[in-house]
């Protein structure tokens, strides 16, 4: 019993012996040298060595890092003014420039129409020189009317005329006033890889002078607008249709014959600067009435532009409808874009 519990013992560390190979003691060898080593890298080396491990090799830091995002293009005068992107969207407030915000102190009619108010009262004296503004603001009602690209606004746009070189008081010589609601449906067409197709509106439009009598004021339309836009560069063409009223209502029943059923705008932006002409024309060969307005904007202050603007034609204001207009002013614009 003894011999074979023997025999056992001798066999297993005789199977232990043969386990133990030699690379196996040479790394125990080399274990023990590495231990020896100051050094953090050289140790660590060594040990990976003696344990025939093979280094890792450099992470490739250009490869692997990522690529930068690259920025969003800037989004485009008119998506800006109707909110026609996500990115503009996000940006929204309540209320808004609808059209130009302006203040001309000093303008000068070489036109003026004064022999209408002579008409009411003959002691009436218009002046040539007078300041000229206008306010208009819109705001958005209800957006992505049941889940479409169709948007709705309402908009208020006030142009006044002041007589304020007057010597006596200084009033008023005319006010318009132009409320307005808009379907605005947003596109992003290309057309024929020369301009965008940008929104499509349609709406009814009331504008009147507030007045009575001989100075009386009014029509109401149907418009439909079309906004066109490539890099700095928009177009807008605005069309409308009167609401015929009746004759007894009617205080300028031949007012399309003089401003026509539409007009286009064509405007350019660059930094700080911008350059607008507007057309206008009633498309008849016997008696063709139509209007130009140029605008050129500069840098002045933060939020405040410089301002000059030039009207001939007809359809300046209501009161004016059929009265040739030459007008030149210089002013401030308040900044929207």
């Amino acid at each position: 019993m003894i011999k074979h519990l023997l025999l056992a013992v001798f066999l297993i560390a005789g199977l232990l012996g043969m386990s133990s190979s030699p690379a196996t003691a040479e790394a125990g060898t080399g274990f023990a040298a590495c231990a020896a080593i100051d050094d953090s890298a050289a140790r660590l080396r060594c040990y990976d060595e003696a344990a025939e491990l093979k280094p890792k090799e450099p992470v490739n830091t250009e490869k692997t890092a990522a690529k930068p995002i690259a920025p969003l293009p800037e989004p485009g005068y008119l998506s800006k003014k109707w909110q026609l992107d996500a990115e503009t969207r996000r940006k929204r407030f309540a209320i808004m420039p609808h059209r130009t915000n302006y203040l001309l102190p000093y303008t000068y009619n070489f036109t003026q129409n004064k022999d209408i108010y002579e008409a009411v009262d003959a002691k009436a004296d218009i002046q040539d020189a007078e300041a000229k503004f206008q306010l208009s603001l819109k705001v958005k009602l209800w957006e992505s009317i049941l889940g479409t690209n169709t948007d709705l606004w309402f908009a208020y746009t006030q142009l006044s005329f002041w007589q304020i070189y007057h010597t006596a008081s200084a009033p008023f010589r005319e006010n318009n006033y132009e409320p307005e609601m808009l379907l605005n449906y947003r596109t992003n067409t290309d057309l024929f890889g020369l301009i965008k197709s940008r929104f499509i509106q349609v709406g009814l439009n009331h504008q009147s002078d507030g007045l009575g009598g001989p100075l009386s004021r009014s029509w109401n339309r149907i418009v439909a607008n079309f906004g066109f836009e490539r890099d700095g560069f928009n177009v807008v063409i605005k069309t409308w249709n009167r609401i015929p009223e009746s004759a007894d209502r009617d205080d300028n029943p031949d007012i399309t014959s003089f401003v026509g059923y539409g007009e286009i705008t064509l405007g350019y932006h660059w930094q700080n600067y911008a350059v607008a002409a507007m057309f206008r024309n009633n498309l008849r060969a016997d008696e063709n009435r139509g209007a130009l307005q140029l605008e050129f904007i500069f840098p002045l202050i933060e939020h405040l532009n410089g301002f000059v603007q030039y009207f001939v034609g007809y359809g300046e204001s209501l009161i004016d409808y059929n009265h040739y207009t030459n007008r030149i002013g210089i002013g401030l614009i308040v900044k929207d874009w």
